[in-house]
């Protein structure tokens, strides 16, 4: 399983470089942690996708997090439906059969105001 462990370690590369590519992130030093305040911790999700990829997910612990103080509401991205409805008449007009999507780091492009984490 040897090049199970490469591929691992490749797909953590692959979501690191995600978040640096799209400033999902700032690096700060412990001391910088504003007081009553603490770092959110991080997991690693690991997925083998049925065509065999391998995918790796760096995800917030969520029962590291208190509300009101670490955040204040949540949020999900989903596909606004003007967006499915011209997606399908595109796919019917070409004569595409539509399946299903993988939008690979889709949840990075999100906008926070100052003050969000």
């Amino acid at each position: 399983m040897a090049e199970d462990h490469i591929g691992w370690s490749a797909a953590e590369r692959a979501e690191i470089a995600n978040h640096t590519s799209n400033k999902s992130w700032t690096y700060i030093d412990r001391s910088e942690v504003p007081a009553g305040r603490s770092l959110v911790r991080l997991i690693w999700v690991y997925k083998r996708k049925r065509s065999g990829a391998l995918k790796a997910r760096l995800c917030v612990q969520g029962c590291s997090q208190v509300h009101g103080v670490d955040y204040d509401q949540t949020f999900c991205a989903t596909l606004r439906p003007t967006s499915l409805r011209t997606l399908s008449s595109i796919a019917a007009t070409c004569g595409l059969r539509m399946r299903r999507w993988d939008f690979v780091a889709a949840y990075l492009h999100g906008e926070l105001e100052d003050g969000e984490v």
